[in-house]
């Protein structure tokens, strides 16, 4: 990507369906009885690897129109055994969940993904699901992919205690809990994300939330519904940051999820000064709203403690948007950010640097002052989105271009990216490297 310096972005637009919540429809639609009608299906790269998976597994799923499927559930009969290896890509969310799932269906199956998943830890979702009797083994000691799962329908519910709290894991043991004998049982450090909780009661499910401790009981499955996917609040995100430091902007983003384990964002940018108006919208399943932001003077802050589950994948933006801020700010608690698609907490200090960007790597997080005098360059997406389009918001607030390199990743959850910035009058150029050219490194 080629991103020119931009101003006055301008609009009324959509973001692609939730990636979170378009997972979990298809897994649970795949999981229950009967037929799944699901629309606003984010059809990313993760969340088309997540159907490729439930095909193989035997599961009925049919395109209506774009982001639109209908999910034939297999119920209490279970998954068929799968012919090949499950290709789960680049989505550890997919590889996580399935997990789950798979331990207690009794079937043979083997998860691989890309070389960055394969490089992700699934140790700490193995483990807890070892204690209720599942049969996971993997390189690295069973810790990492391509895995193999010997299913088994005798699975014992536990109450597990996570040391970090995790809605993948979280949701992996309860998604095995549904197949289970007994109460499997969730306790966490601090709040995560419950999309999967939400959901499993809009299916039906029973499911017990006493503080920050989950629990389902084994033997009810999920019946099938109509599940309509709101708006990616992590994809609006970056659109939300780009209109608040970019001059005389002015944008609105239609029906995003507002869930309150999912909007620290919200509340970070207006510790930081944002103009942010949020407008609810009426419905059932996910809250939802339209968001309107304009451009402000945004200030440091800090970030750390129990609101950092709640914005893990919007903390990449949050430090494009401390470089322009005054003051500054501190982010912490955040380790998870060095096992995704890559190490963000040394990505993002890297490339940050290179434009000039007054930033400090520190164990969980970063120190970021604003201010300082920002110039274009070229730098590396690291093959991970929120990387990429970081990097793209920054360098539309910069005095001359910048360009991304590895910047295709994007498409693992906002295909339309680039696009959707045009859209609002951002001035961004797309083209193929060409591996023969000496400058493209």
């Amino acid at each position: 990507m080629r991103v020119r310096p931009s101003s006055g972005l301008r609009g009324r637009v959509r973001v692609p369906g939730d990636k979170s919540i378009s997972h979990r429809a298809a897994l649970l639609g795949a999981l229950g009885e009967g037929t799944t009608r699901i629309d606003g299906f984010l059809e990313s790269e993760d969340c088309l690897a997540t159907l490729q998976c439930l095909s193989l597994l035997g599961t009925s799923v049919r395109r209506l129109a774009p982001g639109s499927y209908e999910i034939h559930g297999r119920g209490r009969d279970g998954f068929e055994e799968p012919l090949d290896v499950l290709d789960c890509g680049n989505s550890g969310t997919t590889m996580r969940l399935l997990i789950g799932i798979l331990a207690s269906q009794p079937v043979f199956s083997v998860l691989t993904g890309d070389g960055s998943l394969r490089g992700r830890p699934m140790g700490r979702v193995i483990e807890p699901l070892r204690e209720m009797g599942a049969r996971i083994y993997g390189r690295a000691g069973d810790t990492k992919a391509p895995l193999a799962v010997l299913g088994a329908s005798c699975l014992q519910g536990k109450t597990h205690r996570l040391p970090v709290a995790s809605a993948q894991v979280k949701s992996a043991l309860l998604l095995a809990g549904l197949r289970s004998k007994g109460v499997t049982a969730v306790t966490e450090p601090a709040r995560s994300r419950n999309h999967t909780e939400v959901m499993l009661q809009q299916l039906g499910v029973p499911v017990r939330v006493d503080g920050l401790t989950v629990a389902v009981e084994g033997g009810t499955l999920p019946r099938g519904g109509e599940i309509s996917v709101p708006g990616d609040i992590s994809s609006a995100a970056y659109l939300m940051v780009a209109a608040a430091i970019l001059p005389d902007s002015d944008i609105t983003i239609a029906n995003v999820g507002i869930n309150s384990t999912r909007a620290g964002i919200i509340h970070a940018l207006l510790s930081m000064g944002a103009d942010l108006q949020i407008e609810p919208l009426p419905g059932k399943g996910e809250p939802k709203a339209n968001i309107r932001i304009r451009t402000s003077p945004l200030r440091g802050t800090e970030i750390g403690g129990p609101i950092v589950p709640t914005l893990i994948d919007e903390l990449p933006v949050i430090a494009a948007a401390a470089a322009f801020a005054e003051g500054t700010t501190v982010v912490r608690d955040a380790a998870e950010l060095r096992v995704k698609e890559c190490d963000r907490i040394t990505a993002m200090a890297q490339e940050l640097g290179r434009l000039g960007v007054d930033i400090k790597e520190t164990a969980d997080g970063w120190v970021i002052r604003g201010g300082a005098s920002l110039s274009g360059g070229r730098v590396s997406g690291r093959g991970d989105h929120r990387v990429v389009m970081a990097l793209t918001v920054l360098g539309l607030a910069m005095s001359s271009p910048v360009e991304i390199e590895q910047a295709e990743a994007v498409s693992i959850s906002f295909p339309d990216f680039a696009a959707t910035l045009r859209e609002l009058g951002a001035e961004i150029e797309e083209r193929a490297t060409d591996l023969r050219d000496p400058q493209a490194t």
